[in-house]
């Protein structure tokens, strides 16, 4: 039987519901990048970082390619930026209404 849309919707969203995947994929939208570059940037722990990448990868938002002895990890595909920049579309939003609520609170004192 095949996943209902919404359930399969809830699994990407949860997905994309750890800050470090979030962080790699922001890294990622600069282009493909080898996994060294993405540790220097995180400062995380290699394992924890392989972990992260090990379950983007299996979810298909990124792909892994070999070159020599460097993994280079890329997005798989520009839909992925797409919805990292209307994410933050949201927010900006979200932020600007709560500091105009802020504003009006404090004025009200």
């Amino acid at each position: 039987m095949p996943v209902p849309l919404h359930q399969a919707k809830a699994e990407l969203f949860r997905m994309l519901g750890h800050p470090i995947r979030i962080r790699v994929l922001e890294l990622l939208q600069a282009g493909p990048t080898p996994v060294r570059e993405l540790l220097a940037e995180l400062e995380i722990e290699p394992s924890s970082l392989s972990q992260q990448l090990a379950q983007l990868r299996r979810s298909g938002l990124v792909t892994a390619t070999r070159e020599g002895s460097t993994v280079v990890y890329a997005l798989a595909g520009a839909d992925v930026a797409d919805l990292l920049r209307a994410a933050r579309r949201i927010l900006t939003e979200l932020l600007a209404d709560q500091g105009m609520l802020l504003a009006e609170l404090r004025a009200a004192d």
